[in-house]
């Protein structure tokens, strides 16, 4: 896979909740993840090389001295984006994050921090892992968030930690 197929051509959040308005939701869960297909991606702040291993047992991204049990990715791009861009400024980092391609070794699940809450099912194509995922790409031109959307969202995760509901299900 080249950069382009994995940016081009990846449907959007919104393009996701749209589609699945006359669709059923089919959970996601260790003995059905072979029915998902990829591409996968992961955003993160963290620079890897293709053919490294993204393993959980890390430094969360969006938590300060916290452990992350499992690794994050989605079959959209938009949430790695997302990802991306949070590490990032969470950080601290006025550096642009990395999105990558990657391929899962082990089962997976949806994500249970944003499957079945603002709109039922997963619509954003998001799950975890416990096990690595292996680097098969970077994806170098994506398009961020506008400077107003980003700092939105992350007023928007302060207003949750002020009142203790910036939780985590890992």
């Amino acid at each position: 896979m080249n950069d382009e197929q994995g940016a081009e051509g990846a449907k959007s959040i919104a393009e996701a909740i749209a589609e699945s308005a006359d669709t059923g939701y089919f959970p996601v869960n260790f003995e059905s993840c072979e029915l998902i297909e990829g591409p996968f991606f992961h955003g993160t702040k963290i620079a890897f090389d293709v053919g490294d291993r993204v393993v959980p047992g890390h430094l969360s991204n969006y938590h300060e001295a916290r452990i992350s049990n499992h690794v994050y990715f989605a079959a959209l791009l938009e949430p790695a984006v997302w990802a991306a861009e949070l590490a990032t400024a969470l950080a601290g980092s006025e550096e642009r994050g990395h999105i990558y391609v990657v391929e899962p070794t082990g089962p997976f699940e949806d994500d249970p921090n944003v499957t079945n809450k603002k709109f039922p099912g997963n619509v954003t194509q998001s799950y975890r892992t416990r096990h690595p995922m292996r680097v098969i790409d970077q994806v170098r031109t994506w398009e961020g968030h506008s400077a107003e959307t980003l700092q939105a969202m992350l007023d928007s995760i302060k207003g949750l930690r002020d009142q203790g509901l910036d939780v985590i299900e890992d």
